[in-house]
């Protein structure tokens, strides 16, 4: 297995999270490092405060050496597929070819609609999403992109210059939607996100996952599998967790780490990590 972390820029300061990353960076057993794209918080009160993400990634991303960085996941209604593909683009360039570009179809009503951004019914958001994916993955990979769909219009479209990673940086999709994310992330991506839940739960979605695979002639083998592993301040049972995960497939564990932040937990995190990967 691999291992990652993840910290939501959430109920934290600045120079918390950078404590963090810095720290980790010099830890080999993880991978990669992964904030989220929310204007509120989600895992407490959504008042309190919350860093944008992809302004705090791009600053970890400077801040570091080593480690790959994604936000999981972006929300494609909050950015135009162009837009975000320009941003990916130049940070994977910036970060020496670090970026994995997570995204999904969109769910937080309550800053949505504070913010007036139309989120649309689930089957909705999920064109939306599928259509932002192909204008994504033209967008980082072709010279000029024309795509006429039904949310997004683009026509002789240019996107340079292109990020390091080719044919581009590797789209994570994050979610659990059987009928249609699945699909998607089948049909694009490089990396799929787990939700969370038991090991019989991903083995459920994983098996559904490869079905739609199978249909559309896709080798699941092209996608990494991974899942949020738990962290309560025992890394031995978050390890024990991890192992669990990793029997059914998950092939990279990523630690939500909670505030208040404290890179202190790192190094016995990795300790526990690495006597299962």
């Amino acid at each position: 297995m691999r291992f990652a972390f993840r910290t939501a820029p959430q109920n934290t300061t600045w120079p918390e999270l950078l404590a963090v990353w810095r720290a980790a960076d010099d830890i080999e057993v993880f991978e990669s490092g992964w904030t989220f794209d929310h204007f509120y918080p989600i895992f407490s009160d959504s008042r309190g405060p919350c860093l944008e993400g992809w302004t705090v990634t791009t600053a970890l991303a400077q801040a570091t050496k080593r480690l790959r960085f994604g936000t999981l996941v972006t929300g494609i209604p909050y950015r135009h597929p162009a837009v975000l593909a320009n941003m990916a683009a130049a940070l994977d360039i910036i970060s020496g070819g670090r970026l994995e570009l997570g995204i999904g179809a969109g769910w937080n009503e309550e800053e949505a609609t504070a913010y007036g951004i139309p989120l649309g019914t689930p089957a909705e958001r999920s064109d939306r999403f599928e259509e932002a994916c192909e204008v994504l993955i033209s967008l980082l990979g072709q010279e000029t992109t024309t795509f006429h769909g039904k949310y997004y219009q683009l026509t002789g479209a240019r996107n340079e210059p292109k990020g390091v990673q080719r044919p581009h940086p590797p789209l994570c999709v994050g979610g659990n939607g059987e009928k249609r994310t699945l699909r998607t992330a089948a049909r694009f991506a490089q990396h799929w996100s787990f939700l969370g839940g038991t090991p019989p739960e991903f083995a459920r979605k994983r098996d559904v996952l490869f079905g739609h695979c199978e249909d559309l002639g896709r080798d699941p083998g092209e996608i990494l599998l991974s899942s949020p592993v738990l962290y309560d301040g025992d890394a031995k049972a978050t390890a024990a967790s991890a192992a669990a995960l990793g029997a059914e497939g998950v092939e990279l564990a990523i630690i939500p780490l909670r505030p208040p932040l404290d890179p202190a937990v790192l190094e016995p995190l990795a300790s526990a990590l690495s006597e299962i990967g």
